[in-house]
C-alpha cells in the first residue's frame, strides 16, 4: 500500500443488520444514513429476482472495477478496497445483502481527508450502473 492509504479501520463489518455510520466529513456516503442527510445518505441498490443472483453479478461488478480489491466476500457480506490511480488514497467499500427487503445496503468511505469531491458517491452509483447492466 501507499503512502496515503491510511490503516484499515477497525469498526468495519456488519452488526445487527447495520453498517457502521459514516463519520461527519463529507467523504462517505451510506444507504444506513438518514435520508434527511443529504451529504451522507445514498439510495440502497435494489434488485429484482432471486438475491443469490443479485449478489453474485455485484460481485462480478465490484472485482471488475479499476484499483478494487475485494478483501472479504461471505454470504451477505462483501468489504473491498480502492485505491485512486496518483497518490494511492484507499477507499473502504462494504456491501451488505438484505434478501427479503431486495436491497443491497452500501457504506463507502474515504479512509483519510476531509472532502472525496464526490468519488465515493460516483463510486456507488457505477456499481449501481453495472448491476442494472447485468440485469440484477
Amino acid at each position: 500500500m501507499g503512502l496515503f492509504s491510511g490503516k484499515r479501520p477497525d469498526n468495519l463489518g456488519a452488526a445487527r443488520g447495520r453498517l457502521a455510520p459514516c463519520r461527519p466529513t463529507p467523504n462517505c456516503v451510506s444507504s444506513q444514513a438518514d435520508l434527511g442527510d443529504r451529504t451522507h445518505y445514498i439510495e440502497p441498490l435494489r434488485f429484482s429476482g432471486d438475491a443469490t443472483r443479485a449478489w453474485a453479478a455485484l460481485g462480478v461488478a465490484v472485482r471488475g472495477m479499476e484499483r478494487a480489491q475485494v478483501v472479504r466476500a461471505d454470504a451477505g457480506y462483501l468489504y473491498a478496497e480502492f485505491t485512486s490511480r496518483l497518490m494511492g488514497y484507499v477507499d473502504d467499500v462494504e456491501f451488505l445483502l438484505d434478501a427479503r427487503a431486495r436491497l443491497i445496503h452500501v457504506r463507502s468511505a474515504s479512509r483519510l481527508g476531509i472532502r472525496d469531491f464526490g468519488v465515493n458517491r460516483a463510486r456507488i452509483e457505477a456499481v449501481r450502473e453495472r448491476l442494472a447492466a447485468a440485469g440484477a
